[in-house]
């Protein structure tokens, strides 16, 4: 597991997710730990190296 740390699309806050590296497409809605709204997660590793990491606000 890796911890990643990125911005909350709606609250402007640091939160931190833990990411199993050995699976290499990762698709997932997580709350922010901050305001609670839903974030859509995309995850991407290649050879166990993050090279694609993005959040969204859920209908974007």
């Amino acid at each position: 597991m890796v911890e990643h740390y990125f911005i909350c699309p709606y609250c402007w806050e640091e939160v931190s997710v833990l990411i199993d590296h050995s699976v290499a497409e990762q698709y997932y809605i997580e709350d922010c730990e901050v305001c609670c709204n839903p974030i859509n997660i995309t995850i991407r590793f290649q050879n166990f190296r993050l090279t694609d990491f993005r959040v969204d606000r859920i209908g974007q």
